[in-house]
């Protein structure tokens, strides 16, 4: 599984992905940029889903086919993003906690909370954003929704969980 790691969280099983910080990520006033915390959501989201090359490690999740030649697109139909604490530079990888709120048809609910690597000085890790990500198998060639495979549901219906509910403010 490489340096994916699996855990029980409040109940809910919940995949952790290390994901390296890179300094071009940090914006003028020294902390991650909004923009770059949804690529490192991204890279997290590869990691997890995607079937790996040979010879490379993956968790049990990676199943889909992202190849040019699959005649599957994956497409990103919603997102939202809670941030809740700047994240400065570390050389320690986050660790970008992820499930599914929602196995849908074509459809899945990826839910991230990103964490520091480390406890503070305070005591505890820092939770710095929570985030949702809506996506749409379809086929790539009609751009019809394509159903969500057996396969995938097998390997992803353990990590079925709790939505993300957001405080929205007005």
């Amino acid at each position: 599984m490489g340096d994916a790691a699996v855990a029980a969280t409040a109940g809910d099983r919940r995949l952790h992905i290390p994901i390296h910080l890179r300094w071009g990520d940090l914006d003028a006033f020294n902390h991650v940029n909004n923009t770059s915390m949804l690529k490192l959501l991204e890279e997290a989201r590869v990691r997890a889903f995607w079937l790996p090359e040979p010879g490379e490690d993956a968790p049990s999740t990676a199943v889909l086919d992202s190849s040019i030649f699959s005649g599957m697109l994956t497409l990103i139909a919603r997102q939202e993003i809670e941030y809740l604490a700047p994240v400065p530079y570390q050389r320690h990888p986050l660790d970008v906690q992820m499930w599914f709120g929602k196995l849908g048809g074509s459809s899945i609910e990826v839910c991230y909370e990103v964490y520091s690597p480390v406890e503070s000085a305070a005591g505890g890790r820092t939770l710095y954003a929570r985030a949702t990500t809506v996506i749409v198998k379809v086929d790539a060639e009609t751009g019809r929704p394509l159903r969500l495979t057996g396969e995938e549901r097998a390997a992803w219906g353990p990590y079925v969980g709790e939505p993300i509910h957001y405080a929205h403010r007005r």
